[in-house]
């Protein structure tokens, strides 16, 4: 299986979302781009982290420094909207779910290489522009809410072909429960 190392690249606000930011994410190469949804607590971890000295004495930091675990993370899937996530530690081969969002922090924060299946990273992402202000979001990887609130804006926007899309994902997805 083919796997490409993504890098955390920037956080931003998600555009006519009060409660919802981007996680922007490239490959090492930085030539494709892959984007995912996360919530305001997310956020609040990301900034804590990424901005603060103080990061440092936070307990997953501090358990990160004492452990002799050696830790990867591969997203293998997509299912309902979320990125399906294994952390996995390969001295044990012990491993479990974690959120993408979570796995993404995991990565900022420590020396945790996140990976993404190549056949994923393909289909999901875009090319990567550093120049770029607005970057687009596979309706395939938003959850029912998002998807709903997309949809709810599309509409009033009176953006009509975008509100198809989006009522199509949400109906194949309630065809599939």
């Amino acid at each position: 299986m083919e796997r490409v190392q993504l890098k955390y690249h920037a956080l931003q606000k998600l555009a006519g979302a009060t409660d919802m930011s981007v996680i922007l994410l490239t490959d090492v190469a930085q030539r494709r781009l892959i984007s995912v949804i996360c919530d305001e607590a997310t956020v609040q971890q990301f900034n804590a982290r990424i901005n603060n000295e103080m990061s440092r004495i936070l307990l997953p930091e501090a358990l990160l420094q004492v452990s002799d675990a050696k830790l990867e993370m591969l997203v293998v899937g997509l299912y309902d909207g979320q990125y399906q996530v294994m952390l996995s530690n390969t001295k044990t081969g012990a491993s479990t779910r974690v959120r993408m969002s979570d796995a993404v922090l995991l990565s900022a924060m420590s020396d945790t290489p996140l990976y993404i299946e190549a056949r994923l990273m393909e289909k999901q992402s875009m090319p990567f522009d550093a120049k770029s202000v607005q970057v687009a979001i596979p309706i395939n990887s938003m959850d029912k809410k998002s998807l709903q609130a997309a949809l709810e804006h599309a509409v009033e926007e009176e953006n009509y072909e975008l509100a198809s899309h989006i009522r199509d994902e949400i109906n194949s997805r309630e065809k599939n429960e």
